[in-house]
């Protein structure tokens, strides 16, 4: 399409929002995967998460809900132990809106914890089992929750964290579970470390409860009554890698509608559907996949407690897993395996990647096709202020095109969210094809941050979230994140993102992955650094000059970047390059 003959307005003149997303939806609807339903599906009707799974609970009784190392959940026994969790911290005074936080790595007990605080209308606050003593501390004060349930090797960071929290502890009550009480005798997985480790006995001064033991003493009712959909459910803080994270408050609703939209779209299920989960389940998009996605859909899910290329392997071929969601990364390190051929890998259907340091290739998904027999591609774009899975590509890979599309492709908003692009200074709609604020209108907005009303007016406008993300709307109607805009260059006064170049260099054969940061130049005003990470089989055989000199040929000259061959970049604890470390050192870089 032109995207000057369907804007009425004078050129210069500015844009009509209703004539803007009158003339998006008609782009959207023309590149529509053909087949693919266009309106949001519930299965079940919009109510919420905790009452699916009381449904689930009644039909499919038998059905495995969580399998973790052969320690398997069914739906019935998930509902039922669910519901004695909610009864336990309601005879504890725990009541709606109350928050209850949870330190746990991936495990069953994350599953009955989590249904039970949304059974009871109580508000999950999800914490980071890898948090160090300053982001728990932070995480406590600012939530305020009135119990916490923790794993029990984590019990010293928390004994720590209390007492200098001093008389502004906001814990009443101190709830502790352990890998040993689910770990099964004979795993049918390779078991992780952590795993393994014996229980840690709390000490007397702790003041815990052994969540299990005082669940199966429990005798008061679980709550009959069920939770309101559109109230506050979740405290989930944000992942960013600068600032102290902020906590969003979302809703079941927020949960359903989610799932509604994006598994109409992008998570084909049939009968024989058995979903694979590793994404860290504090994490928001290891609660969508591990926690809110099975107990929409009634499926089962394999759970690991962490990643590792040979337990996923042997997990895909023991139960026959359908749909997955990994990392590039993950996957390269899958087709890299030594053993790779040593397992059947084709029962794989639905695989959504995420590029986070390696990016998605075509090299990467001919090899995917071949050994699977499947197709991968970009899950979506999201934010946890979303819910996430606010867009979609699957259906669009035909002769890979949304990998030679225009960097970086995120493809078409799922039902029932729009997006528009904003100029950063004024709020005005821009063009098709322009570089702006990326905007997006959704069911799963975030109702605001946690006591933050200040942050919370800056980010919601008019029913729409501002992200600070640099994007573009092509004129096909396909969505581009190119970053935030805090990282955004600008060399010899031209715009440069680094996630552009970083998916650019991801084509080079010897790079494993990259992160791309800016630092102050006196002649260009800023200067692209990346950091690159060598395939094994590529250390020695490519250097630094010759790796910019395949960026020359590569890309526009002002693009080009300082490159800077690494062992291994900084992340955080779910995936992402910690670019703020790289910064200081390349600034001392020439």
């Amino acid at each position: 399409m032109d995207q000057t003959a369907t804007h009425a307005a004078p050129a210069g003149a500015p844009l009509n929002e209703a004539d803007y997303l009158a003339d998006l939806r008609q782009r959207w609807h023309a590149a529509w995967p053909p087949g693919t339903p266009r309106e949001p599906h519930y299965p079940l009707g919009r109510v919420p998460l905790s009452e699916m799974l009381r449904h689930w609970g009644r039909v499919r009784p038998d059905q495995p809900a969580v399998i973790f190392y052969g320690h398997q959940t069914s739906y019935a026994e998930l509902d039922a132990q669910s519901n004695r969790c909610a009864a336990l911290l309601a005879s504890q005074g725990i009541g709606r809106g109350d928050r209850v936080a949870v330190l746990l790595p991936n495990c069953p007990q994350f599953h009955v914890v989590f249904f039970g605080i949304l059974k009871l209308g109580a508000v999950y606050v999800p914490i980071s089992p890898l948090s160090q003593r300053g982001e728990l501390l932070h995480a406590l004060r600012d939530s305020t929750p009135r119990a916490l349930v923790a794993l029990d090797q984590l019990l010293p960071l928390v004994a720590d964290t209390r007492e200098e929290l001093g008389k502004a502890d906001p814990l009443e009550l101190l709830f502790v579970t352990s890998y040993a009480d689910v770990v099964p005798a004979e795993p049918t997985l390779p078991l992780p470390p952590m795993a393994q480790a014996p229980r840690h006995e709390p000490e007397p001064e702790d003041r815990t409860v052994d969540l299990l033991r005082a669940m199966a003493a429990c005798t008061a009712p679980a709550p009959s009554r069920a939770p309101g959909i559109d109230a506050p459910a979740a405290l989930n803080y944000t992942g960013g890698t600068t600032g102290l994270p902020k906590g969003c408050i979302h809703t079941q609703g927020d949960m359903v509608d989610m799932a509604a939209a994006f598994g109409t779209v992008a998570l084909p299920v049939a009968e024989d559907t058995v979903m694979l989960g590793f994404f860290p389940e504090f994490w928001i998009a290891g609660e969508n996949l591990c926690l809110i996605f099975p107990a929409f859909f009634g499926i089962p899910l394999v759970l690991l407690a962490r990643w590792d290329a040979q337990t996923f392997m042997a997990a895909v071929q023991r139960y026959r897993v359908t749909n997955a969601s990994m990392l590039v990364d993950s996957a390269v390190e899958v087709m890299d395996h030594p053993r790779v051929r040593d397992y059947d890998l084709r029962s794989l259907r639905h695989v959504g990647v995420s590029s986070f340091v390696k990016k998605l290739n075509v090299g990467y998904r001919h090899r995917w096709q071949a050994l699977t027999g499947s197709t991968i591609a970009e899950s979506a774009w999201g934010m946890t202020e979303t819910q996430t899975c606010n867009t979609f590509t699957y259906g669009m890979q035909h002769d890979d095109m949304d990998l030679r599309a225009q960097p970086v492709f995120v493809g078409l908003p799922v039902p029932g969210t729009v997006f528009k692009v904003c100029d950063f200074a004024t709020g005005a709609l821009l063009p098709l094809g322009s570089e702006g604020e990326l905007c997006v209108r959704t069911p799963t907005l975030l109702k605001g941050y946690w006591n933050k009303p200040d942050a919370t007016c800056e980010s919601l406008r008019d029913g729409w979230f501002h992200t600070g993300d640099i994007g573009l709307i092509d004129t096909d109607g396909y969505l581009h994140y190119l970053g935030r805009r805090k990282e955004m260059l600008k060399v010899n006064g031209m715009s440069v993102f680094p996630a552009e170049i970083e998916t650019l260099l991801g084509q080079h054969p010897a790079i494993l992955g990259s992160a791309v940061v800016g630092r102050a130049d006196e002649d260009r005003g800023q200067l692209p650094v990346a950091f690159v990470m060598l395939k094994p089989e590529a250390a020695g055989t490519v250097d630094e000059a010759a790796l910019t000199a395949w960026c020359r040929a590569s890309m526009a000259i002002y693009k080009v970047p300082l490159v800077r061959i690494v062992d291994a970049l900084p992340l955080t604890a779910t995936g992402k390059v910690r670019k703020q470390d790289l910064m200081p050192l390349a600034e001392t870089l020439r």
